[in-house]
């Protein structure tokens, strides 16, 4: 058997256990698909109505105002899972079940690529399904198929930046309870941001972090590919924040995965 074939079967197995575990206990995945829908059912039925006439478009109100949230809500499913992915991670590292495979011959990333490619599968479908559901609500985007791929490309970058960072958080906790805290912060950005209501209604202080923040570039490019609206440079930048996350993050996983065999 050449290394390829042994890295891409060892890597198939392991990401065949982490959607076993999806399966088996599903409801760590209703809750990521849920928490989203649930802010986007209060955001939109709630505060819609009152947010969307601030908005000042034309027609303003509720219809104006799903349309505008629905990326930040995307955005919360794809932070959400981080959670979940920490978590994963931490548990195997605890439980001694990552011991126990560095003692047999498998490729070693397949690891960490087996949670990645898995939690990475898990959010994409949330995502779907809150996109469905706010189809529902009244959310009508004018995107073509071109702007739909791009949607797709931006969306998958920014889940594997998101995935890479909370391997590392899973990997760094000392245990599974501080791993379901670490990635909570994450929580906080689309709401830090151009997410639920535009930036330059905020104080001057947390418009300047809400502009600069790696969500908000993202947050706007999915806007303007929605709704055919100018992004300017948005999507160059947010490609840079995802690549360069993932690849930090990625070297960083890597390198407490290598630096304590013990666990």
């Amino acid at each position: 058997m050449s290394t390829t074939t042994h890295a891409v079967g060892d890597t198939a197995t392991m990401l065949r256990r982490k959607l076993k575990h999806m399966l088996r206990y599903p409801s760590m995945t209703l809750i990521l698909i849920g928490l989203p829908v649930v802010f986007l059912l209060l955001f939109v039925y709630v505060f819609g109505g009152t947010l969307g006439d601030g908005l000042g478009g034309p027609s303003g109100g509720r219809d104006a105002y799903v349309n505008y949230v629905t990326p930040g809500i995307i955005l919360l499913a794809v932070v959400g899972s981080a959670t979940a992915t920490a978590v994963s991670v931490a548990t195997d590292m605890n439980e001694g079940i990552i011991a126990r495979f560095r003692t047999m011959s498998i490729f070693r990333p397949s690891m960490l690529t087996g949670h990645v490619v898995g939690s990475a599968i898990q959010t994409l479908l949330g995502m779907a399904v809150v996109i469905g559901i706010a189809l529902l609500v009244g959310f009508r985007p004018t995107a073509g198929l071109p702007e739909w791929l791009a949607i797709a490309g931006l969306l998958t970058l920014l889940v594997l930046a998101v995935t890479w960072l909370s391997v590392g958080l899973g990997l760094a906790a000392q245990n599974v309870e501080s791993a379901s805290n670490l990635p909570m912060p994450l929580l906080l950005l689309p709401f830090l941001g151009s997410g639920f209501v535009p930036t330059d209604s905020m104080p001057a202080w947390l418009e300047w972090f809400a502009e600069h923040q790696p969500f908000t570039p993202v947050i706007e490019t999915l806007r303007g590919l929605f709704f055919d609206m100018p992004i300017g440079n948005n999507a160059w930048i947010s490609v840079v924040w995802c690549v360069g996350i993932t690849a930090v993050c990625f070297l960083w996983a890597r390198r407490l995965f290598n630096r304590d065999p013990s666990r």
